[in-house]
C-alpha cells in the first residue's frame, strides 16, 4: 500500500538560483535550469551529501559532526515571499537576497507542508524530499540591507512562518522554471502527543 499520497496541489516553478560561495555571500544567481544529483546542485555551497552539523542541531550534536545533508535546497513560495514583503513595507522581495534556491507558486501556507513530503516534477520525475521548516535568521539582513537601507531588520520578524522549507533530492534529474511540480504527502495521521512532546524540557 503506498505510504505517500499525490494531493491536488501542484505549484509552478517561477524562479531558480545557486550560491557557489557561501563564505562570501547569502545571495543566489538565477538559473533557467537545475540538474539536481543525490549531492544536490553541482557548484552549490549548500551541494553534498553530508554537511557539518550546526546551531539547528545542537540538541543532538556537537558542532560541526557530519551529518546527512537534508539541507541541499532552500525553496520558497511565490505568496510567501510576497507576504513577507508586504509585511516589511517593500512592494517586492528578490528571492536572491535571501539565499533562495527556489521559488514555486501554487501551494497554500507552502511552510507548513508536512515534513517527509516531495515535490514531484511532472514531466522529468525529478523528485525533492521536504526536510522540514526552514527557520528565519539574521543572515539576509545584509544582502537586504544593500539593496533596500533601513529594512534589512525586518526581514526576521516578517519571515516567521513564512520561511519555506529545506529539502535534499531523493529522485535525480533536471528541473527547469516553468516545471510542475506535484505535492504528494505521507499517509499517517498526525502524532496526537505532539504538544505534549513539545513541552517537554530540554
Amino acid at each position: 500500500m503506498p505510504a505517500l499520497l499525490p494531493t491536488r496541489f501542484t505549484a509552478t516553478v517561477i524562479w531558480l538560483g545557486h550560491n557557489a560561495d557561501r563564505g562570501a555571500a547569502l545571495e543566489t544567481a538565477p538559473l533557467t535550469e537545475m540538474p539536481l544529483t543525490f549531492a544536490g546542485y553541482a557548484g552549490e555551497s549548500r551541494a553534498g551529501l553530508t554537511r557539518p552539523s550546526d546551531s539547528r542541531v545542537l540538541a543532538q550534536y556537537r558542532r560541526g559532526t557530519p551529518i546527512r545533508n537534508t539541507r541541499q535546497l532552500s525553496i520558497l513560495s511565490a505568496e510567501d515571499l510576497a507576504a513577507i514583503a508586504a509585511d516589511m513595507g517593500l512592494d517586492a522581495l528578490d528571492p536572491a537576497l535571501v539565499g533562495a534556491s527556489m521559488v514555486i507558486a501554487g501551494i497554500p501556507d507552502f511552510t507548513h507542508v508536512p515534513p517527509s513530503a516531495r515535490l514531484q516534477d511532472e514531466a522529468s520525475g525529478t523528485t525533492l524530499t521536504i526536510d522540514m521548516e526552514n527557520r528565519p535568521c539574521t543572515l539576509p539582513a545584509k544582502p537586504i540591507e544593500g539593496r533596500h537601507p533601513g529594512f534589512g531588520k525586518a526581514f526576521k520578524r516578517a519571515a516567521v512562518n513564512r520561511r519555506g522549507v529545506t529539502a535534499w533530492v531523493e529522485r535525480e534529474g533536471t528541473i527547469r522554471l516553468g516545471a510542475t511540480l506535484r505535492l504528494h504527502i505521507p499517509d499517517q495521521p498526525v502524532w496526537p502527543h505532539l504538544d505534549a512532546a513539545r513541552a517537554d524540557p530540554a
